[in-house]
């Protein structure tokens, strides 16, 4: 594994891709290293299957240029925010080193997405903490390492951001990568059942929805994030574009 500037989390495969895949890209272009780790293989997902998701995650990980790409294989709907699965998280964190950390939203349809929000929020917490001892794959003992930054995306339910990124460049990347998992979303040619993201009014909600935030900040297209904490600058005209 190698150091990152920024890592993201999500609870399945494609989460990343839904809902932050477009800053995702937009850091990869300003020079950054981005990892994403996804916490489940998706298995309890209804269409598909855990070979076929691996598949489309690492055809997403290429399209987006990260510079790695792994998964935990917790359990799909049944990982918890624990010491077991606080600590495996904290041993990736502590060996990514990421500088921002970006995770599920808050609250949402889906009860992995909140959940896994709690879990990558305490687990960012306690990484810094140098009392809780963790070791490496080659039992080396790893320094404690906390995020600057613990940003959240939005994804099924419409959250009032914190923060608007600019990804205007990159919304056509961002469909790209999401319609790499032609098991999960719209496709004319699928006959498995339908689900309530393999609709095509899902898949241009994507965009309309990348549009819409867009729109709120005077772009083509944004990506909104959440933060637990309150976000601040030393400069005052770094916010402005």
């Amino acid at each position: 594994m190698q150091i990152v500037d920024l890592l993201a989390i999500g609870a399945h495969p494609d989460d990343v891709e839904l809902g932050c895949s477009g800053a995702i890209m937009r850091s990869i272009s300003q020079g950054k290293k981005v990892a994403v780790i996804d916490l489940t293989q998706g298995e309890l997902g209804t269409r598909g299957s855990v070979e076929t998701r691996k598949k489309e995650a690492q055809n997403a990980a290429v399209l987006m240029g990260l510079s790695e790409r792994i998964n935990m294989e917790f359990k799909d709907g049944f990982f918890k925010n624990d010491e077991t699965h606080q600590l495996a998280l904290i041993k990736k964190i502590r060996e990514f080193q990421p500088q921002i950390v970006l995770c599920n939203a808050k609250e949402d349809r889906h009860i992995d997405h909140p959940k896994a929000n709690k879990l990558v929020n305490h687990a960012c917490f306690l990484s810094g903490l140098e009392k809780i001892k963790t070791y490496d794959s080659s039992g080396n003992k790893q320094n404690p390492w906390r995020p600057k930054i613990v940003l959240e995306y939005i994804q099924w339910m419409d959250i009032q951001p914190d923060i608007v990124l600019d990804i205007s460049a990159q919304l056509e990347a961002k469909m790209n990568a999401v319609k790499a998992y032609k098991s999960q979303f719209f496709n004319p040619h699928s006959s498995e059942k339908e689900t309530p993201i393999s609709s095509k009014n899902f898949l241009e909600s994507v965009r309309y929805r990348a549009q819409n935030l867009g729109r709120l900040i005077g772009t083509e297209a944004g990506e909104g994030f959440t933060s637990k904490n309150l976000l601040s600058t030393d400069n005052l005209f770094d916010l402005v574009r």
